[in-house]
């Protein structure tokens, strides 16, 4: 089977698309044929790693000091169950299915063997398979980091979310107004009509209007890119408001129930995929590509078959 291969860290050119057994299932696991993944931004900080700082030893030490110790990288998966081991019992040979692998990565192959108490659910019903893969990294970021941040405690939050045009931003727009908050977004004029479309309140264009200066507070302000510091935004807060950003050495931590309340709000209409542009497999190293430039509007999506 094919698989894209990260064996350095670099630009994108430094992945490489090779064959590579195609994997058999344990007695507790299920091998999917994976149809389509996605190029997140998780991606593409381990394939680049483009932090700076002490950040930069930090996750040397976690993902590989010379290079990266898992060098598939991938998160997202959607497909179809082709094969389960004896002892699966919540999937069958022909399911349709997404997962997300987490820090574990792994997604960017033609067949994944996971095991069937892993992140995996059958696919939102009216999800294509490019959808279900394109929406799961951005909203289990996004949801996880406003549940941090108190979403959930009351209605009727205002919420600034800076960045609000990629996959968690875009993402968190939609989860914030299910929780009826009173959502401000932040992007570039480039991603202003995403914004509108999403179900923004209100909409700053960062090229034209100092967000810094605004004199409305906020009881959440999420960096949903991690380019926004407390030190420059923590005073647009109220006085018991909180700031959450992506921008740290936090993980989001997500479980099975945060998989299938995505999948229910995708089901009601309430999240959507936001797809930017779709690459087969073989176009892997253009896809990074136009990612890196940083005019990516929500979601990049990979199809692994022809």
């Amino acid at each position: 089977m094919k698989a894209v291969i990260c064996p350095s860290y670099g630009p994108p050119d430094v992945l490489r698309i090779e064959d590579i057994p195609k994997p058999i299932p344990k007695k507790d696991e299920v091998l999917v044929k994976i149809v389509a993944t996605a190029v997140n931004s998780g991606d593409v900080r381990v394939r680049s790693l483009n932090v700076d700082g002490i950040f930069r030893i930090l996750m040397r030490l976690i993902l590989g000091f010379r290079k990266p110790r898992k060098p598939i990288l991938g998160v997202v998966l959607s497909g179809i169950v082709e094969e389960v081991g004896i002892e699966v019992t919540k999937f069958s040979p022909g399911d349709e299915v997404f997962a997300s692998l987490g820090i574990n990565m792994g997604a960017y192959v033609q067949y994944k063997a996971l095991n069937e108490n892993s992140m995996i659910l059958s696919k939102p019903e009216n999800a294509s398979f490019e959808e279900a893969a394109a929406f799961l990294f951005g909203g289990l970021s996004g949801n996880y980091f406003l549940e941090k941040a108190g979403i959930k405690q009351k209605p009727g939050q205002k919420v600034l979310i800076y960045g609000a045009t990629g996959s968690v931003g875009s993402a968190a727009v939609e989860i914030a107004a299910h929780y009826k908050a009173h959502v401000t977004s932040v992007c570039s004029t480039q991603g202003i009509e995403l914004a509108t479309k999403i179900g923004s309140d209100v909409i700053i264009d960062y090229t034209t209007q100092d967000i810094t200066k605004l004199e409305e507070r906020f009881d959440i302000i999420f960096d949903a890119v991690g380019k926004a510091s407390r030190k420059q935004i923590s005073h647009l807060l109220t006085p018991e408001g909180k700031y959450v950003t992506v921008g740290g050495m936090d993980v989001a931590k997500n479980s099975n129930a945060q998989m299938m309340f995505l999948k229910e709000l995708f089901e009601a209409g309430e999240l959507h995929a936001n797809i930017d542009r779709t690459y087969m497999l073989d176009k892997i190293v253009e896809a990074h590509r136009y990612v890196d430039t940083g005019k990516k509007k929500a979601n990049v999506v990979i199809r692994m078959h022809k």
